[in-house]
């Protein structure tokens, strides 16, 4: 199997164009890594890569290359996803991402009972809420809330998750209920916003009486970790559009209290991306399967 690991492992170092990320990604050393493409480079007795100080410029022979390491890695992916198939014995791993929120408390306690079930399977999570790019960062499988961009991916929707703007008691006592949406634009309240590297600008969709309207809200806190926003809501520093199922027992304990409950926020959908060939693997289809009944019962009930 070593000239297909090379050749694994050149695809990875192509695609993100650095031999230390590629290494990562592939849970190697970068000097395992730099050893495989010397050895692919002197098979095919070519420089594959130009290399700098900082990163890696593929060469012509690199590019043509790439695009039959490609054809190869997914034939042989393929036939181990046929046979896998026919012998009902998953086996693998998967790289699964999902925003912060929906990882801590709907995936994560999912994985160990998925495993117990399929232990030939291993799943490797991250877990952030910041944009990804589910091509180039390798992932199989990327959980999401809200509209994917990316038209070239397969999107399996999940549930529509409700949410709601809600501040903390004493937050209210101190800067009164707010009594229209116009109060969250020009500051008369503090609205905490999630923001991270590439962030549109902060827009929360609303329902009003002509519709959904988007609202280009204001405040003095911002984080790119949804929890933290939560934390900040409830030690009184302002109001935040969570989904449900995050606040669902700080609304219940009263330590959260809805506000603006006539300009709800519009649900948003909860789903999944992968690519058109993972969905042939069928530990992707085990695992999207296992996990969409419980995550959609959750945010919904």
């Amino acid at each position: 199997m070593s000239y297909f690991d090379n050749i694994r492992t050149f695809i990875r170092v192509y695609e993100l164009g650095n031999m230390s990320a590629a290494a990562r990604d592939q849970r190697i050393s970068a000097a395992v890594a730099s050893s495989r493409i010397a050895q692919l480079e002197e098979h095919l007795k070519v420089r594959l890569f130009q290399r700098t100080t900082r990163q890696l410029h593929p060469t012509e022979q690199g590019q043509i290359f790439y695009g039959g390491a490609c054809k190869i890695v997914e034939a042989v992916e393929q036939a181990e996803a046929d046979v896998e198939s026919v012998t009902l014995t998953p086996r693998g791993s998967l790289l699964v991402a999902a925003p912060l929120g929906i990882g801590r408390r709907l995936i994560a306690p999912l994985i160990p009972k998925f495993k117990e079930e399929y232990p030939l399977i291993d799943i490797r999570l991250r877990l952030s809420d910041r944009e990804l790019d589910i091509t180039g960062e390798g992932l199989d499988i990327a959980f999401f809330l809200g509209l994917p961009k990316d038209s070239t991916l397969k999107v399996r929707k999940i549930a529509d998750c409700p949410r709601v703007l809600c501040a903390a008691p004493n937050y209210v006592a101190q800067k009164g209920w707010p009594k229209a949406t116009k109060e969250l634009v020009d500051g008369t309240h503090d609205c905490l916003n999630l923001r991270y590297p590439g962030a549109p600008e902060f827009q929360w969709p609303l329902q009003t009486p002509d519709g959904t309207q988007k609202f280009a809200v204001k405040g003095p806190f911002e984080s790119d970790d949804g929890d933290v926003l939560t934390n900040w809501a409830l030690e009184g520093h302002g109001i935040v559009l969570k989904p449900f199922f995050e606040v669902r027992e700080h609304l219940k304990s009263g330590a959260l209290v809805p506000v603006l409950e006539d300009n709800a926020p519009v649900s948003v959908q909860l789903g999944c991306l992968y690519s058109h060939r993972r969905h042939q693997d069928p530990k992707t289809r085990l695992f999207i399967d296992f996990l969409a009944k419980p995550m959609a019962r959750a945010v919904q009930s």
